[in-house]
């Protein structure tokens, strides 16, 4: 499996028992919604290995306790600490209305209710504290706020995300 077909699911941050029991902080609102998972992929030296999953539930509510198949004794736990899990991006749920995955919307073309056709999602940066649409338009890049107060509506069908940029923000860029 490529990593580029998978999402990231959270991280092992801590072993909970010596049979080799791990604690998982999941990336996500609703971890119970992964209560019924069979197998995972691990991330180990930079390789996605499957492993599948003996037994989940929920620790403290936020944490996900895991007992692997094959993993039965400290040592092998320790060996897991730090790695990713990732799940293939055909078991993310199905979003509606105006929400949307990142990965999902690359592609889709940008138009203000006051500025008209702003170009094409080329990217999102969500390495700033505001996640931001990269959209490209006549070679240059115009970057608008992910928003929920800017966001009209998604049309997964036309593949169009309908805005209202503040006045002059798309002007900025070009």
């Amino acid at each position: 499996m490529q990593k580029s077909a998978c999402f990231y699911l959270g991280k092992i941050v801590k072993k909970y028992s010596f049979k080799g029991e791990l604690l998982a902080k999941l990336d996500t609102d609703d971890p119970e919604q992964f209560l019924e998972m069979e197998s995972v992929f691990v991330e180990h030296n930079k390789n996605l290995i499957p492993f599948f999953i003996e037994s989940l539930s929920l620790h403290k509510s936020t944490l996900l306790r895991i007992q692997f198949e094959d993993v039965k004794t400290e040592a092998d736990a320790d060996n897991l600490l730090g790695d990713a899990l990732y799940l293939p991006l055909t078991m993310l749920p199905k979003l509606s209305g105006n929400k949307f995955y990142f990965h999902e919307v690359i592609g889709f073309t940008v138009t203000d209710t006051h500025f008209g056709l702003v170009g094409t999602i080329a990217g999102i940066n969500d390495t700033t504290a505001q996640a931001l649409f990269e959209i490209e338009r006549d070679g240059k890049q115009v970057l608008i706020p992910i928003n929920d107060d800017l966001i009209e509506k998604v049309d997964r069908e036309k593949k169009d995300i309908r805005i209202t940029a503040p006045e002059g923000l798309i002007e900025l860029y070009l």
